[in-house]
């Protein structure tokens, strides 16, 4: 707007002619100049300054653009960053109830482990009764069949003995 009101000044003195108003009265100079004439280099300054207002439009819309596209770029940030935090903390959640669930497991597979390794240690221990029991068996199983046979041949003695006696 500076600019706009000096290039107006500016084309008021040079381009409308008021300029020659500003001059007073025609006084006789003591030495003779040339006769008074409007500056010609005036309109390269006014051009200057309309360059220099086109360039600062240029300038401001350029600006203007850029900050509008950073402003849609940080939207975009924003959201984009919004939504990865949310899948992360969902992410995080998951694998918090994930690792709960598996420590409630580990728990339990270490009950039913113990459990398991008790009965395995009792039935061990009802093993090694048989075993013995067994082994006692076999170890007496010639004398107990002779004194079966035995008790079997008395029996059969007995019976005859009976019945012969009849």
């Amino acid at each position: 707007t500076i600019l706009k009101k000096a290039l107006t000044r500016l084309e008021d003195y040079y381009v409308k002619g008021k300029g020659k108003k500003l001059v007073l009265a025609q006084q006789e100079p003591p030495v003779k100049f040339n006769a008074y004439k409007n500056n010609a280099g005036a309109s390269p300054v006014m051009g200057l300054i309309e360059q220099i207002i086109e360039d600062s439009k240029k300038v401001e819309s350029e600006a203007t653009a850029a900050e509008t596209q950073a402003q849609a770029d940080y939207e975009s940030f924003v959201k984009d960053s919004t939504a990865l935090i949310k899948s992360l903390d969902e992410a995080v959640g998951a694998k918090t109830k994930a690792s709960a669930t598996a420590e409630s497991e580990l728990a339990e597979s270490k009950g039913d482990h113990e459990a398991a390794v008790g009965e395995l240690e009792s039935l061990a221990a009802y093993e090694a009764d048989l075993h013995g029991e067994c082994d006692w068996v076999m170890k007496n199983f010639e004398i107990r069949q002779k004194a079966r046979l035995q008790e079997m041949e008395a029996i059969q003695a007995a019976k005859a003995i009976l019945s012969g006696a009849q």
